[in-house]
């Protein structure tokens, strides 16, 4: 396994409208999350946190130089374990008690954490047995409705479970954008996990289809537009007939 230095292990690309798209490389793509760090006048937002192999915080000291809300689209493990190291953190209340106590099998650790996950490993390898997600207790829930306001832009929540029940996405009406979580990527989806349900997706997912999208970021995999997110829709329920 080729080892990499620390500060090489994070990637960051701007896209636009303050909207940038951190990542690590070196996790292969279908593991790969993105973090999406999406800057306003008083206060950032960063959906999702990655793997926690490596500290965003020491690697990325900006995101701590303003105030910052944490939102984790869901607590899966790729998402979610760096989390402690925000001092706001938001969830839905379906998966506060995954965020405060995580474990293997509730973030899906046990299931994928593993070579498969990785093109190489920050300084020495590493040790799965010895990997744990550190408790990030919720210090708010944030549900259906309700508005993360930057100063000058605002984030919509829309609860969108299915890939799993306390799954949200964030939709920024004045630029037509969709930050979508897991509920939805350009890539193959995770419909099974032990807590997925697909009578949830299919409602989440025509509910996303009624949204005039422009662009899509997704928990994982590029960027895509509000037509091609049509048309994955259509397929997933033309494939779930």
């Amino acid at each position: 396994m080729k080892i990499v230095t620390r500060d090489r292990w994070f990637e960051i690309r701007h896209c636009y409208d303050g909207v940038s798209l951190i990542h690590e490389p070196y996790v292969r793509p279908f593991y790969r999350c993105n973090m999406w760090h999406i800057q306003g006048r008083d206060r950032d937002v960063l959906v999702d946190s990655g793997s926690g192999v490596v500290s965003l915080r020491e690697q990325l000291p900006w995101l701590s130089e303003r105030p910052l809300l944490a939102v984790a689209s869901h607590t899966h493990f790729d998402h979610i374990a760096g989390h402690h190291e925000f001092d706001e953190r938001l969830v839905h209340p379906s998966e506060a008690d995954v965020l405060a106590s995580p474990d293997g099998e509730r973030t899906l650790a046990t299931a994928f954490l593993g070579d498969e996950m990785f093109d190489a490993h920050p300084d020495c390898p590493l040790c799965y047995a010895e990997y744990r997600i550190k408790a990030a207790p919720a210090t708010r829930t944030i549900d259906e409705g309700d508005v993360l306001d930057l100063g000058d832009r605002t984030l919509q929540v829309l609860h969108t479970p299915g890939h799993s029940p306390g799954g949200i996405s964030l939709w920024e009406e004045r630029t037509q954008t969709l930050f979508s979580g897991d509920i939805i990527y350009d890539g193959p989806l995770i419909e099974d996990a032990y807590h997925s349900n697909l009578d949830d997706y299919a409602a989440s997912l025509a509910r996303l289809r009624s949204l005039p999208v422009r662009t899509v970021h997704g928990g994982h995999f590029p960027s895509f537009s509000g037509e091609r997110l049509k048309t994955m829709i259509d397929d997933w329920f033309e494939a779930h007939e």
